[in-house]
């Protein structure tokens, strides 16, 4: 039996014999020193996908919390933890992607919010869901924002969504801050109550910095009204970031007709927003996440609706755009997430290596044979030394045996010479061209020998 060590060794005396010993060493030398870059970069380098992810949500039990924690959960499968980072909402969680400082990689952001920001290290991953604005008011019906000229807001917590957005509407309306409408920044306490208790005559509120729970008691509170957008159609024109939904008759609760009416609502888009630099299969666990809890079919959108790849204020990654037009990276569709992590980052270190060795062992035998080549060459000016000496001597006497003493001393010389098998076409070529020197200084001796004879 050969053991490895045996069958190396024969192995190298064999490809000694073939090429020689010279380029052998040189080209296993090339690829240890390849092998020895290689693993030192892997573990210098971490290409591999990060295993950690942190997500600006909102308050405490606000859609983009649940949201953030079914986030969490789909990515828990894949080995990703996730850290669910609370904010004030919409405009907090811009903010905090925008900030060096602060330890956040996506956030939930509201279209519209980074208009007037600077957000060229931000990228989007696309639009997940419609987040619905609602006005819950007591007292006779309102028709127009305008309506509420004069009455005390709360229009919620400044760095929410609901705040900025509720501003830019009544402002439209020519409600503005100063005036003599109150508005109110999120009242301490339970909303709900402070409208109850006639402490406000309106709520504004969204989804991104309210609770659900909230939503669901103001919806089924006697005598609290919700607000009809009757000029849906005049806001998704007028700003472009809003959009027009419509709250179906008896879609919150069927059993109680709530509401007792088709309802015209008014929205953006809530997008996921990531810094740049995210990793791309972080952006494709996101994205798949995203689709499994956003794809299904809901009060203001069509199963399938969303994500969806619409640029607004931040540009669209470019991972997010391959990822919507032919989803996962080959590895990552092919490999378990853990796996394809040590294979991305074992091909980024292996691959720049192997493309500078594959010309490196190209260039090896030439310069080897070039080596060769060089040694034999210095005897073909030898060669001409002694052809031009032939032609310029040829008629005096004992000069013909004289260089052919001098050519056996060259073939002799020659002959001693070992080449590699793979090299040996040089020195054959050599000793062809010494014998037809020989050859022909002989017949020059032959020819001046017998004028000789006949003088």
């Amino acid at each position: 039996m050969f053991s490895p060590r045996s069958l190396f060794s024969r192995l190298t005396a064999r490809l000694n014999a073939l090429f020689g010993r010279g380029l052998v060493l040189s080209m296993l030398m090339i690829v240890l020193a390849g092998v020895a870059i290689m693993l030192l970069g892997l573990l210098l380098t971490n290409a591999a996908a990060p295993t950690s992810l942190t997500i600006a949500s909102g308050p405490p039990g606000s859609v983009f919390e649940k949201t953030a924690l079914r986030y969490q959960a789909i990515l828990a499968r894949e080995g990703v933890k996730v850290k669910i980072l609370p904010s004030g909402g919409s405009l907090d969680n811009l903010h905090r992607l925008l900030d060096k400082r602060q330890a956040v990689d996506v956030g939930f952001v509201l279209g519209g919010e980074a208009g007037g920001v600077d957000g060229s290290r931000l990228m989007s991953l696309g639009s997940i869901s419609y987040q619905p604005l609602m006005v819950f008011y007591r007292g006779a019906p309102k028709t127009l924002l305008s309506d509420f000229q004069g009455m005390r807001l709360d229009i919620g917590e400044p760095g929410s969504g609901t705040h900025t957005l509720a501003l830019a509407l009544l402002k439209l309306n020519g409600i503005e801050p100063g005036g003599k409408t109150i508005l109110l920044d999120a009242l301490p306490g339970n909303a709900v109550k402070s409208l109850l208790d006639k402490q406000v005559d309106a709520l504004f509120v969204m989804g991104d910095s309210t609770s659900t729970d909230l939503l669901r008691q103001l919806l089924h509170t006697p005598d609290i009204h919700l607000f009809n957008f009757v000029q849906a159609d005049a806001y998704a024109r007028r700003v472009s970031y809003l959009n027009k939904l419509t709250l179906p008759r008896g879609g919150l609760d069927l059993g109680k007709d709530i509401p007792e009416s088709d309802t015209q609502l008014i929205g953006p888009t809530v997008e996921l927003i990531a810094r740049d630099g995210l990793h791309p299969a972080l952006s494709d666990l996101l994205l798949d996440a995203a689709r499994e809890v956003h794809g299904k079919p809901g009060l203001f959108k069509k199963a399938g609706e969303f994500p969806v790849l619409v640029e607004h204020e931040i540009r669209l990654s470019p991972d997010a755009q391959r990822y919507y037009a032919s989803g996962k990276s080959l590895l990552y569709r092919t490999f378990p997430f853990w796996l394809a992590g040590l294979v991305a980052r074992a091909l980024a270190v292996m691959l720049p290596l192997v493309l500078l060795l594959i010309p490196a062992l190209k260039v090896a035998p030439a310069i080897y044979r070039w080596r060769i080549q060089s040694g034999i060459n210095r005897w073909y000016r030898v060669l001409f030394d002694i052809e031009r000496e032939a032609v310029a001597q040829r008629t005096v006497p004992g000069k013909q045996q004289e260089l052919l003493r001098r050519l056996a001393h060259v073939d002799a010389t020659v002959s001693k010479i070992t080449v590699p098998a793979a090299f040996g076409d040089l020195l054959y070529e050599l000793r062809g061209h010494i014998d037809f020197v020989r050859s022909r200084l002989q017949a020059d001796a032959d020819a001046l020998e017998h004028q000789d004879h006949r003088d």
